[in-house]
Protein backbone atom coordinates (compact mmCIF):
# COMPACT_ATOMS: atom_id res chain seq x y z
CA UNK A 1 0.00 0.00 0.00
CA UNK A 2 1.72 3.44 -1.25
CA UNK A 3 2.22 5.97 1.47
CA UNK A 4 1.55 8.91 -0.75
CA UNK A 5 -1.26 11.00 0.25
CA UNK A 6 -4.41 9.28 -1.14
CA UNK A 7 -6.11 12.77 -1.81
CA UNK A 8 -3.14 14.00 -3.87
CA UNK A 9 -2.88 10.18 -5.41
CA UNK A 10 -7.18 10.67 -6.50
CA UNK A 11 -6.68 14.14 -7.28
CA UNK A 12 -3.64 13.10 -9.98
CA UNK A 13 -6.05 10.72 -11.46
CA UNK A 14 -3.43 7.19 -10.29
CA UNK A 15 -6.29 3.98 -9.92
CA UNK A 16 -6.92 3.53 -5.89
CA UNK A 17 -8.36 0.86 -4.76
CA UNK A 18 -10.86 0.32 -1.61
CA UNK A 19 -12.66 -2.55 -0.14
CA UNK A 20 -15.60 -2.21 2.17
CA UNK A 21 -15.56 -4.21 5.28
CA UNK A 22 -17.52 -4.29 8.46
CA UNK A 23 -16.70 -2.12 11.36
CA UNK A 24 -16.84 -5.27 13.30
CA UNK A 25 -14.01 -6.72 11.73
CA UNK A 26 -10.63 -8.22 13.80
CA UNK A 27 -7.55 -6.24 13.17
CA UNK A 28 -5.73 -9.72 11.33
CA UNK A 29 -8.77 -10.07 9.20
CA UNK A 30 -8.66 -6.82 8.34
CA UNK A 31 -4.91 -6.42 8.01
CA UNK A 32 -4.99 -10.25 5.56
CA UNK A 33 -8.24 -8.56 3.72
CA UNK A 34 -6.11 -5.34 2.97
CA UNK A 35 -2.39 -6.87 1.78
CA UNK A 36 -4.34 -9.68 -0.02
CA UNK A 37 -6.27 -7.31 -2.34
CA UNK A 38 -3.38 -4.93 -2.37
CA UNK A 39 -6.40 -2.38 -0.98
CA UNK A 40 -5.28 1.38 -0.75
CA UNK A 41 -8.10 2.16 1.83
CA UNK A 42 -11.07 0.76 3.35
CA UNK A 43 -15.05 1.91 3.71
CA UNK A 44 -17.63 1.32 6.46
CA UNK A 45 -20.91 1.68 6.23
CA UNK A 46 -24.16 3.32 8.36
CA UNK A 47 -26.34 4.24 5.64
CA UNK A 48 -27.34 0.49 5.54
CA UNK A 49 -25.50 -1.18 8.66
CA UNK A 50 -25.59 -1.01 12.35
CA UNK A 51 -23.18 1.88 13.22
CA UNK A 52 -22.45 3.33 17.16
CA UNK A 53 -19.99 6.06 17.53
CA UNK A 54 -17.56 3.94 20.23
CA UNK A 55 -17.31 1.49 17.40
CA UNK A 56 -16.21 3.77 14.82
CA UNK A 57 -13.85 5.05 16.97
CA UNK A 58 -12.79 1.68 17.79
CA UNK A 59 -12.22 0.60 14.41
CA UNK A 60 -10.68 3.57 13.35
CA UNK A 61 -8.05 3.80 16.20
CA UNK A 62 -7.20 0.06 14.63
CA UNK A 63 -7.10 1.03 11.19
CA UNK A 64 -5.06 4.39 12.40
CA UNK A 65 -2.49 1.97 13.54
CA UNK A 66 -1.75 -0.41 10.99
CA UNK A 67 -1.91 3.40 8.37
CA UNK A 68 -5.28 2.20 6.66
CA UNK A 69 -7.44 5.36 5.65
CA UNK A 70 -11.03 4.71 6.48
CA UNK A 71 -14.01 5.90 4.16
CA UNK A 72 -16.97 6.35 6.21
CA UNK A 73 -20.55 6.69 4.30
CA UNK A 74 -22.95 8.65 6.68
CA UNK A 75 -26.00 7.63 7.83
CA UNK A 76 -28.18 9.93 5.53
CA UNK A 77 -28.22 12.79 3.04
CA UNK A 78 -29.42 15.23 5.52
CA UNK A 79 -26.77 14.28 7.90
CA UNK A 80 -24.09 16.32 5.78
CA UNK A 81 -24.21 18.91 8.91
CA UNK A 82 -22.96 16.14 11.21
CA UNK A 83 -19.56 15.83 8.76
CA UNK A 84 -17.70 17.65 11.27
CA UNK A 85 -18.76 15.59 14.25
CA UNK A 86 -18.10 12.17 12.25
CA UNK A 87 -14.89 13.04 11.36
CA UNK A 88 -14.02 13.51 15.22
CA UNK A 89 -14.68 10.45 15.62
CA UNK A 90 -11.52 9.25 13.50
CA UNK A 91 -12.46 8.70 9.58
CA UNK A 92 -9.85 9.96 6.63
CA UNK A 93 -12.96 10.43 4.38
CA UNK A 94 -16.50 10.62 4.43
CA UNK A 95 -19.45 9.59 1.42
CA UNK A 96 -21.97 11.28 1.79
CA UNK A 97 -25.25 8.97 -0.48
CA UNK A 98 -27.98 10.18 -2.63
CA UNK A 99 -26.64 13.81 -3.08
CA UNK A 100 -28.54 15.50 -6.05
CA UNK A 101 -28.75 19.31 -4.99
CA UNK A 102 -25.95 22.06 -4.86
CA UNK A 103 -27.14 22.80 -1.32
CA UNK A 104 -25.72 19.26 0.18
CA UNK A 105 -22.93 19.89 -1.42
CA UNK A 106 -22.39 22.80 -0.42
CA UNK A 107 -23.31 22.37 3.42
CA UNK A 108 -20.98 19.56 3.24
CA UNK A 109 -17.85 20.58 1.52
CA UNK A 110 -18.77 23.40 4.38
CA UNK A 111 -18.62 20.57 7.12
CA UNK A 112 -15.57 18.80 6.11
CA UNK A 113 -13.04 21.47 5.79
CA UNK A 114 -11.91 23.57 8.68
CA UNK A 115 -11.18 27.78 7.94
CA UNK A 116 -10.63 29.28 5.87
CA UNK A 117 -11.42 26.80 3.28
CA UNK A 118 -15.08 25.54 4.97
CA UNK A 119 -16.29 25.99 8.67
CA UNK A 120 -15.59 22.83 10.71
CA UNK A 121 -15.50 22.90 14.31
CA UNK A 122 -12.16 22.61 16.03
CA UNK A 123 -11.59 20.32 18.58
CA UNK A 124 -11.83 16.04 18.71
CA UNK A 125 -9.70 13.58 20.51
CA UNK A 126 -9.96 10.23 18.13
CA UNK A 127 -9.95 12.83 14.71
CA UNK A 128 -6.72 11.38 12.05
CA UNK A 129 -3.36 12.01 13.41
CA UNK A 130 -3.94 15.06 15.51
CA UNK A 131 -1.80 14.19 18.71
CA UNK A 132 0.27 16.96 19.70
CA UNK A 133 -0.38 18.91 16.57
CA UNK A 134 -0.69 22.83 16.63
CA UNK A 135 -4.02 24.09 15.62
CA UNK A 136 -3.27 26.19 12.55
CA UNK A 137 -1.08 23.19 11.32
CA UNK A 138 -3.59 20.39 11.49
CA UNK A 139 -6.34 22.57 9.98
CA UNK A 140 -4.05 22.71 7.01
CA UNK A 141 -2.84 19.25 6.96
CA UNK A 142 -6.28 17.71 7.43
CA UNK A 143 -7.59 20.53 4.11
CA UNK A 144 -4.57 18.77 2.21
CA UNK A 145 -5.43 15.00 3.26
CA UNK A 146 -9.39 14.35 4.32
CA UNK A 147 -11.24 12.86 1.09
CA UNK A 148 -14.53 13.82 0.37
CA UNK A 149 -17.29 11.79 -1.84
CA UNK A 150 -20.59 12.51 -3.19
CA UNK A 151 -22.42 9.83 -4.14
CA UNK A 152 -24.85 10.02 -7.02
CA UNK A 153 -27.71 7.66 -7.23
CA UNK A 154 -30.37 9.09 -9.38
CA UNK A 155 -30.58 10.01 -13.09
CA UNK A 156 -31.03 13.93 -12.66
CA UNK A 157 -27.60 13.49 -10.10
CA UNK A 158 -26.03 12.08 -13.17
CA UNK A 159 -26.98 14.94 -15.76
CA UNK A 160 -25.89 17.61 -12.83
CA UNK A 161 -22.88 15.85 -12.53
CA UNK A 162 -20.24 18.54 -13.22
CA UNK A 163 -22.35 21.04 -11.22
CA UNK A 164 -22.10 18.39 -7.96
CA UNK A 165 -18.05 18.12 -8.75
CA UNK A 166 -17.34 21.33 -6.51
CA UNK A 167 -14.45 22.78 -5.07
CA UNK A 168 -13.86 19.98 -2.16
CA UNK A 169 -15.16 17.22 -3.39
CA UNK A 170 -12.71 14.61 -4.54
CA UNK A 171 -15.04 12.12 -6.02
CA UNK A 172 -18.62 11.30 -7.44
CA UNK A 173 -19.24 8.05 -6.54
CA UNK A 174 -21.72 5.72 -8.04
CA UNK A 175 -24.54 3.89 -6.13
CA UNK A 176 -25.61 1.20 -8.65
CA UNK A 177 -28.47 -0.20 -7.18
CA UNK A 178 -30.14 2.66 -6.31
CA UNK A 179 -29.44 4.62 -9.66
CA UNK A 180 -30.97 1.36 -11.64
CA UNK A 181 -34.37 2.25 -9.44
CA UNK A 182 -34.01 6.04 -11.07
CA UNK A 183 -33.23 4.50 -14.21
CA UNK A 184 -36.62 2.34 -14.10
CA UNK A 185 -38.37 5.56 -13.15
CA UNK A 186 -37.18 6.89 -16.51
CA UNK A 187 -38.16 4.55 -19.52
CA UNK A 188 -37.86 7.23 -21.93
CA UNK A 189 -34.39 8.80 -20.80
CA UNK A 190 -31.09 8.71 -23.65
CA UNK A 191 -29.36 7.22 -20.69
CA UNK A 192 -30.72 3.82 -19.89
CA UNK A 193 -28.04 1.85 -18.06
CA UNK A 194 -25.40 2.34 -15.23
CA UNK A 195 -22.47 2.39 -17.37
CA UNK A 196 -23.94 4.56 -19.49
CA UNK A 197 -24.00 6.95 -16.84
CA UNK A 198 -20.62 5.86 -15.64
CA UNK A 199 -19.35 7.04 -19.18
CA UNK A 200 -21.24 10.01 -19.10
CA UNK A 201 -20.16 11.15 -15.70
CA UNK A 202 -16.25 10.51 -16.28
CA UNK A 203 -16.71 12.38 -20.09
CA UNK A 204 -18.34 15.43 -18.03
CA UNK A 205 -15.80 15.59 -15.16
CA UNK A 206 -12.59 15.52 -17.62
CA UNK A 207 -10.23 18.24 -16.67
CA UNK A 208 -11.59 18.57 -13.17
CA UNK A 209 -9.88 17.39 -10.07
CA UNK A 210 -13.03 15.78 -9.18
CA UNK A 211 -12.60 11.77 -9.61
CA UNK A 212 -15.05 8.79 -10.68
CA UNK A 213 -15.66 6.17 -7.92
CA UNK A 214 -17.48 2.83 -8.77
CA UNK A 215 -18.41 0.30 -6.89
CA UNK A 216 -17.40 -2.33 -8.76
CA UNK A 217 -17.41 -5.36 -6.31
CA UNK A 218 -14.88 -7.67 -7.85
CA UNK A 219 -11.14 -6.98 -9.07
CA UNK A 220 -11.95 -8.53 -12.51
CA UNK A 221 -13.91 -5.81 -13.68
CA UNK A 222 -11.27 -2.91 -12.95
CA UNK A 223 -10.19 -2.84 -16.35
CA UNK A 224 -13.86 -2.48 -17.62
CA UNK A 225 -14.53 0.30 -15.74
CA UNK A 226 -10.68 1.92 -15.97
CA UNK A 227 -11.86 1.95 -19.65
CA UNK A 228 -14.49 3.90 -19.03
CA UNK A 229 -12.48 6.64 -16.85
CA UNK A 230 -13.18 5.37 -13.32
CA UNK A 231 -9.83 5.92 -11.19
CA UNK A 232 -11.33 5.47 -8.00
CA UNK A 233 -12.50 1.19 -7.29
CA UNK A 234 -14.56 -0.13 -4.32
CA UNK A 235 -14.71 -3.61 -3.90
Amino acid sequence: MSTTNLKERIRNGEHVYGVSVSMMTPRDSLVARVEDGGYDFVAVDSQHSAFSEDRLVAFCDMADELDIPVNFRIKHTRNAYLIGNYLDLGPSGIEVPQVELDATVNEAVAAFYYPQQGIRSWGGAARKNSAGRERLDYADWWNNYGILWMQIESIEAVTHARRLAKAGVDCLSFGPADLTFSIESHPNHAIQTVDACVQYVAKELEGSPTAVCFRNGNPSTREKYAAMGVTVFLE
